[in-house]
């Protein structure tokens, strides 16, 4: 019964209004009945106007179900009462929606909070920022770093170094910094590595920032230690024997029974020959000491990269010409891929030309020896777009245990080898704000990896 109310009340108004027009149309004609034809025809309109509000009553409804979306009003409730079951499920069903997107927005929120409170309380400081330099966010660890309260725009950064704003402005994904700052007269060196995103059709960059002066200093310290256990052990093996070989020719050249004076010995033919050969083997291990210097002093004195734009190809056609002798001689077959073709770069080519050889030259060195000795060189462009060599061989590969030591100046395990190439091709990289690294398992190869 309750079903059929809502079209019993339909029903009723319209022969309601039928009626009406009925007895409007007798009064009309009945010219004695003026007054009430006028107040008949005032009540027909007034029935129309509520039969149409009456049947709009679910378009107002959805009307102000859309509204309250738009303007995140959950607190809305919607309830007919007596109007049939299909108004109480339309009811059921808008006050589920309006619960749904209620508990999506508190999830939504409780997420938000959760990401907040995680950001906030990690230890590497983050900032976001759009490219006019306003800050959206900037973490407690961020402010303790830069010892600021609260940061509105990059450019109020220029107090602690007047470069630093430019700086984080030309952050681009994947770009990474080492940045020294002065902070309440602490120095800190700051890595700052830096990411982009697009946020409601908003462009930001989010950086992180992390302050590695320790470390650094532990790596400085190790350095530092491993360096001068080399010399140490180069300048003893060159000073031991020099002097063992002066004492035996200072034995040979006087009489060492006198105490007060030194008196020369009448020399024979062999103990002429024994200072003979002591005093060149003197001079040669002096003149090694004093190569081993040159190299050092070489390994530390890297001419400033002289920057142009040219194909990768070049690097690798003055190489392969250098190295041709060797490659045919032992057979080694070198495979050259590189994409696109037409790849560029923007580097020193003398600098980039010895740090290529160094690796043919190692990997010549690491293959010669195989039945079927392979080295593959590829060229491309990452997702970065920065340019990527890869130089693999199929040689004895490098020994987990020297890994972490191939890069150290005067390390090698070559019989013959200065040990500075590497060392001196990580340093060239570095000028070139790039990297060098090496993958590697024994029995299957090297890879080494340059990333400009």
């Amino acid at each position: 019964m309750v079903f059929r109310r809502f079209r019993f009340q339909i029903v009723f108004r319209i022969l309601l209004i039928i009626a009406s027009l009925i007895l409007l149309n007798y009064l009309y004609y009945s010219l004695r009945y003026n007054v009430s034809t006028i107040i008949l025809t005032i009540l027909i309109i007034l029935q129309i106007i509520l039969l149409i509000r009456y049947t709009e009553r679910t378009n107002i409804k959805l009307s102000r179900f859309f509204s309250s979306i738009r303007h995140a009003d959950f607190v809305t409730t919607f309830s007919d009462q007596g109007l049939g079951k299909s108004f109480d499920e339309l009811n059921t069903q808008l006050n589920e929606i309006i619960g749904a997107f209620k508990k999506y927005r508190a999830e939504k929120e409780e997420h938000a909070n959760y990401l907040q409170t995680v950001v906030q309380h990690v230890s590497i400081g983050i900032i976001a920022y759009r490219l006019d330099g306003k800050v959206d966010m900037i973490n407690n660890a961020a402010k303790r770093l830069l010892n600021v309260k609260n940061l509105r725009n990059i450019t109020e950064l220029k107090h602690l170094k007047e470069e630093l704003p430019e700086l984080l402005f030309r952050m681009k994904a994947g770009d990474k910094n080492l940045v020294k700052l002065f902070v309440n007269d602490e120095l800190l060196q700051l890595s700052i590595y830096g990411t982009e995103f697009r946020l409601r059709g908003e462009h930001y960059i989010l950086v992180s920032i992390q302050n590695i002066h320790t470390e650094l200093e532990e790596k400085e310290i190790e350095s530092w230690q491993k360096l001068i256990r080399v010399l140490t052990h180069e300048i003893m093996n060159s000073m031991t024997p020099i002097t063992s070989l002066v004492t035996t020719v200072q034995d040979v050249l006087f009489d060492e029974e006198n105490q007060t004076e030194l008196i020369l010995r009448d020399l024979d033919e062999d103990s002429l020959e024994t200072i003979d050969t002591a005093m060149r083997t003197i001079k040669n291990r002096s003149q090694g000491l004093l190569n081993f210097v040159e190299i050092y002093r070489n390994l530390t004195r890297i001419p400033k990269p002289n920057f142009r734009y040219f194909e990768v190809a070049e690097i690798f056609e003055r190489s392969l010409e250098l190295l041709k002798p060797k490659t045919e001689k032992y057979g080694i077959e070198c495979q050259l891929r590189i994409f696109p073709e037409d790849l560029k770069l923007t580097a020193d080519p003398d600098l980039v030309d010895q740090v290529i050889i160094n690796l043919l030259l190692n990997s010549i060195d690491a293959v010669k020896d195989f039945e079927k000795p392979k080295i593959s060189i590829l060229a491309t462009s990452n997702a970065n777009n920065r340019v990527v060599i890869d130089i693999k061989d199929n040689g004895h590969g490098i020994k987990p245990d020297i890994m972490d030591k191939i890069f150290m100046p005067f390390f090698t395990s070559k019989k013959e080898g200065s040990g500075i190439g590497l060392s001196l091709s990580r340093q060239i990289m570095h000028l070139h704000k790039g990297t060098i690294s090496v993958k590697s398992k024994p029995g299957g190869g090297a890879m080494f990896t340059l990333t400009f």
